[in-house]
């Protein structure tokens, strides 16, 4: 009998293509989700799909309910998708002795997770952030007239947790003037600081994905991105894969080691005219371009698993470069928010085309190497799902 594996975070894309690469790997997948319908569980490829507390809202029912689902479906892995799914994770380890779960421990993904610690790490390998100012509490406002608008605002964290013990997940934002960042700090809770405060960099978003092997070397995998939703920058829409930059996979191996994380993880940066890498955040965690590393010949779940089984996955495979994929969705969305607003406040990277090319580009429904990320001929529900969802939302 195959072996057994509960994916959670089922409306997650990349809870997505850990369920077809594991499925397809011959592992019987069954999804975790708090939603009625999510992405995931339409894939052909889950067995079963169970609805479970939200790991946010109710982080210690989550546990419970994950540990419970393991048990009665006899699986020995569980795979969490999002940070907050990755502390339930934990917890539910704990509650189900014997249970494998990604491995890193809860200390070194807390301190990989604060944007401040990575900063701070990232300055002693080499790896430089944005100059910046620490805003250490609500009622605390620093001096930041050093930096220059605009200015990034970033919660450290991007889950919290309040004093009813739910969890919050927290965005970035931008502040053109002294009264816009005064309304954004307003608006943030008291969980959400210390605050960074950091130059806007104007560059190209470039991701390093590491496995750590379990006697030999990483697995390593690199991407730029084309396309991001919002355009100003955050999830990347169309996305192709680059060799990894030899100084910049050395930094983030370098990194990770700093913060003491040993589990998987994008360590982000941002690429500006000059070429200097400038670091923006670490994931410790599954990332949501995960199909194209595994369209390009990385196979980071399979790997993931057969290390957790205590197998050999072998050497680190070498990847295709110059593969694209992109999110059809997130791609109609950065569209419509390019129409909706003036070039001049969309916050646009260096270089990236014109609205009406964007719209020939968006609309073309085939292009050289492109693949699209959810909509697969061999898999098609996933694809129906989404776009169901995203018509609900829009209307």
């Amino acid at each position: 009998m195959n072996a057994t594996v509960v994916v959670t975070d089922g409306e997650q894309r990349a809870a997505l293509a850990v369920v077809r690469s594991l499925g397809r790997a011959g592992y019987r997948v069954v999804v975790a989700s708090s939603r009625p319908r999510p992405l995931a569980g339409s894939s052909r490829w889950a067995v079963r799909t169970v609805r479970t507390p939200c790991p946010l809202e109710a982080p210690q029912a989550a546990a419970a309910a994950w540990a419970d689902l393991c048990r009665q479906v006899g699986a020995g892995i569980l795979l969490p998708v999002t940070d907050a799914g990755i502390l339930v994770g934990f917890a539910a380890a704990e509650a189900f002795p014997g249970l494998r779960i990604p491995p890193g421990t809860r200390e070194g993904f807390v301190r990989a997770s604060d944007k401040a610690a990575v900063a701070a790490a990232g300055a002693t390998v080499g790896l430089p952030a944005p100059e910046q100012v620490l805003v250490e509490a609500p009622d605390r406002r620093p001096d930041a007239s050093g930096l220059p608008w605009p200015l990034v605002v970033k919660p450290s964290r991007s889950v919290v947790t309040d004093a009813t013990g739910r969890r919050r997940k927290l965005g970035v934002a931008y502040a053109r003037e002294p009264a816009e960042l005064g309304r954004l700090l307003d608006g943030l809770p008291a969980e959400a600081f210390p605050v960074l405060l950091q130059r806007r960099i104007e560059g190209v978003g470039e991701g390093v994905f590491v496995l750590p092997g379990p006697s030999g070397p990483p697995a390593v995998f690199a991407h730029r991105r084309l396309r991001e939703r919002p355009p100003s920058g955050g999830v990347s829409t169309l996305r192709e894969s680059i060799a990894v930059p030899h100084s910049l996979a050395s930094h983030a191996r370098h990194l990770l080691e700093a913060l003491g994380w040993g589990g998987i993880a994008m360590v982000e940066c941002k690429v500006d005219r000059d070429g200097t890498a400038w670091l923006m955040e670490v994931n410790a965690r599954f990332w949501g371009s995960l199909q194209l590393a595994v369209d390009a010949g990385v196979d980071f779940p399979l790997r993931m698993v057969l290390q957790l089984e205590g197998k050999d996955p072998g050497r680190p495979p070498a990847y295709r470069v110059g593969v694209r994929s992109r999110w059809w969705w997130g791609d109609v969305d950065h569209l419509l928010a390019r129409l909706r607003r003036p070039e001049e406040e969309a916050w646009l990277p260096p270089g990236t085309p014109g609205r009406w090319r964007t719209l020939v580009d968006v609309l073309r429904p085939v292009a050289h190497r492109r693949r699209g990320e959810v909509l697969r001929v061999e898999d098609p529900l996933p694809a129906l799902t989404e776009t169901l969802a995203w018509l609900r939302r829009e209307g």
